[in-house]
């Protein structure tokens, strides 16, 4: 095969028997996409991965714990030897070849009938590339092509983006934590609503045909009214305009999200909305915290701090959460953490509950300052620390790697 130039195919393989020798790690890699594209898969090995194991359990395939052994590649439009041993690779090629059947050996491409190319999936695309068995070649440019539809460097479709809004999760701050369809959606956008702790990056690379406005609500600070937020996107879409409202971490977490997507609907506008990492894990993972651990927390209570613990408008049961003995992560609570620290430990909480506060958490600008309950207010402003900003209370705070 290495003497002519490789033929790319695409095969329809559902409801077709395809048989794959060997149940190693190659072939797990192999079997999940031939799930996908609805092949009726056997394969044949003594032992296989737990992964395998585990979808044959599910009867997403069929196992058959033993050798190979002739006859097993009747009826197969497909194959693919994947064992550890050349010379059972090489016989389970011969026989395919006697069938007529593509074969692909995982261990030697150029004595198989066919190769596997390295693809990827994008928006109901799937991209292949061959480089002629240089295999960390093809997978970086396979890489880079997906990553350019993803970001809008390539174009996918000459089609008019359908008018509506987009509610994108922009993730924590790092651009690169934006999920793969929340940029995709963000590179096709005719008009951006974006918010203050969105993914500032992404929006610099928009092109200069975006219209981009500004609805951020800075902490005690100006801030766009959130029934003019709503009338924006409607007003955009009813336009016929695509909209995307970018909001940092995730739009139903204390993000007002669903309160746009209400507005939406009831104006009969179409709404996606695309989930983001939301700060209150994602600040403390990059800040060397878990916001659970094996035999330290089995809870995990995630409270805004809009309002005090004496507030009539306080939906939250202070005294269950000074009872509790697991990880509290406290958002937008920066200017009330005393009133919030005092209210735990009157309901039970010690005093010297580990804690962290993580600010701009992802960014360049990232800081974070341990301290502990009774004196997180003290340390707070002793630090400066100011929005944005997560509080994590509980005894994963004193956790270190």
């Amino acid at each position: 095969m290495t003497e002519h130039d490789q033929y790319l195919v695409g095969l329809d393989l559902g409801g077709r028997r395809v048989v794959v020798v060997g149940g190693g790690q190659v072939a797990q890699r192999r079997v999940s996409r031939l799930i996908a594209a609805g092949a009726l898969v056997e394969v044949v090995s003594p032992e296989v991965t737990p992964a395998v194991e585990g979808m044959a359990s599910a009867r997403e395939i069929t196992w058959t714990p033993r050798r190979y052994a002739d006859g097993d590649l009747d009826g197969a439009w497909y194959v693919l030897a994947c064992t550890d041993d050349p010379q059972v690779n090489a016989a389970v090629s011969a026989a395919a070849e006697e069938r007529r059947t593509f074969c692909v050996r995982a261990d030697d491409g150029s004595r198989g009938t066919a190769v596997t190319p390295a693809t990827g999936e994008y928006d109901g695309l799937t991209v292949g590339v061959l480089a002629r068995g240089a295999h960390r070649r093809s997978a970086a440019v396979r890489t880079a092509l997906v990553e350019a539809l993803a970001a809008g460097v390539v174009s996918d479709s000459a089609d008019p983006v359908v008018p509506g809004v987009a509610l994108v999760g922009g993730g924590p701050g790092d651009p690169e934590l934006i999920t793969v369809r929340g940029r995709r959606l963000l590179a096709r956008a005719d008009v951006v609503v974006a918010d203050r702790l969105g993914p500032r990056d992404l929006i610099e690379e928009l092109g200069p045909d975006v219209e981009v406005i500004d609805a951020s609500k800075i902490p005690y600070g100006r801030a766009m009214a959130q029934q003019r937020i709503n009338e924006l996107l409607v007003e955009h879409a009813r336009a016929g305009k695509f909209v995307v409202r970018l909001k940092g971490g995730d739009p139903f977490v204390y993000g007002r999200g669903f309160e746009e997507v209400q507005a939406c609907a009831a104006a009969g506008v179409p709404v996606t909305v695309v989930p983001g990492i939301t700060s209150a894990f994602a600040a403390p993972a990059v800040a060397g915290v878990p916001v659970s651990h094996r035999g330290v927390a089995h809870e995990i209570v995630v409270v805004s701090g809009h309002v005090a613990p004496d507030d009539p408008r306080s939906l939250t049961d202070w005294a269950a959460l000074g009872r509790m003995t697991g990880t509290i992560v406290l958002m937008m609570a920066v200017e009330r953490a005393g009133r919030f620290a005092e209210t735990l430990i009157a309901h039970g909480r010690p005093a010297d509950t580990p804690a962290i506060v993580v600010q701009d958490g992802t960014t360049r600008i990232q800081r974070s300052v341990r301290t502990r309950l009774d004196t997180l207010e003290a340390d707070i402003k002793a630090e400066e620390i100011s929005p944005p900003a997560i509080i994590v209370i509980g005894p994963v705070a004193g956790l270190t790697a």
